[in-house]
């Protein structure tokens, strides 16, 4: 009588086990948000990463010269990979860091666009909350950060998923640092909610490209190289879902990388302030495309059939160009 009484104990417990993980789901919904493209049926985009350093390490230059590509490309909208404010995030919303940063920085007519911005490590060593308040909106209009949202334009949708939490070593060996998980424990939890979230997510997209921007690095040849928890957990789904284009900072570098195994392109923006000279790993030659070891940025032009990228560098050179055609594949 007590084993099945301990039976039935164990059995309400999965269930409300079960039923408060629902919840939790349902509450983690990823959410989206629209934006049109160009009557022409094209969208133009610009990415960068790594930048927040108050204009210091070139970061001034690069936006300068991504104001001078922006007159020619006319953007739809930025996009930032991520490590918005270095070192250590924001202190809260009233941080001049974000103007010194951020709105007195990226001063050109064809940059004061739509941002959409992915949290990275850096900016979970502070205030995370602060990056993510509608205050700075207020305060800048042109600034948008969640932690994981969807972008639904007419020719691609972009998934934008919060990697910092993926990573153990910020949980078990986080050194002198301090990352603020306010809103991320329990932490399996949450990675499990936005890994669900987005699989379904992409399952549903009937959209002509799939585009995850993430700010860790899945594939590199740079100082941090792959990050095998994004490798062991994300990867699959990306692959699984028929993803195109996975966009990244983290790396401060520009890169390029072609899956041999998939259609998948793995892109590195994160050279928008302090460069890594120097550090760049061994990868096979048919994969890599291009390694820059400098500061610079991305474009992006698509249409519903294609997908054109650009990087470059902070004087504004083009370093590197690639495209793809929806059912030819050149690389």
């Amino acid at each position: 009588m007590a084993s099945k009484n301990l039976q039935n104990i164990i059995l309400l417990y999965k269930i409300i086990l079960i039923c408060g993980l629902c919840l939790v789901y349902s509450k983690a919904e990823l959410q989206r948000f629209e934006h049109p493209i160009k009557p022409d049926g094209s969208l133009s985009i610009l990415v960068v990463g790594d930048w927040g350093r108050r204009g210091a390490y070139n970061q001034t230059e690069v936006a300068a010269q991504m104001a001078k590509i922006g007159d020619q490309v006319d953007p739809d909208f930025i996009i930032s990979t991520g490590d918005n404010f270095y070192e250590d995030g924001l202190t809260g919303v009233d941080d001049p860091a974000f103007e010194e940063s951020f709105s007195n920085i990226y001063l050109g007519p064809s940059l004061q666009k739509q941002w959409y911005n992915v949290l990275g490590n850096h900016d979970y060593r502070g205030d995370v909350l602060a990056q993510l308040d509608p205050i700075l909106r207020k305060k800048d209009s042109k600034w948008l950060c969640l932690r994981s949202f969807i972008l639904n334009t007419d020719v691609a949708e972009f998934f934008f998923i919060d990697t910092t939490p993926f990573v153990d070593k910020y949980f078990n060996n986080p050194k002198d640092h301090k990352y603020d998980w306010r809103g991320v424990l329990p932490r399996e939890e949450y990675l499990f909610n936005l890994l669900k979230d987005l699989d379904t997510a992409l399952k549903e997209s009937s959209l002509d490209w799939k585009i995850v921007v993430g700010h860790h690095t899945l594939r590199s040849a740079g100082k941090h190289g792959i990050t095998f928890e994004l490798e062991e957990r994300l990867l699959p789904v990306l692959q699984e879902n028929n993803v195109d284009l996975y966009v990244n900072g983290h790396d401060h570098c520009l890169e390029h990388i072609s899956s041999p195994d998939s259609p998948l392109q793995f892109l590195t923006s994160g050279g928008g302030s302090k460069a890594w000279r120097g550090n760049v790993r061994p990868w096979s030659p048919e994969e890599l495309k291009l390694y820059y070891d400098g500061q610079g940025f991305m474009t992006m032009k698509l249409t519903k059939y294609d997908v054109y990228i650009q990087f470059y560098d902070v004087f504004g050179n083009i370093l590197h160009q690639w495209s793809r055609s929806k059912g030819l594949y050149f690389v």
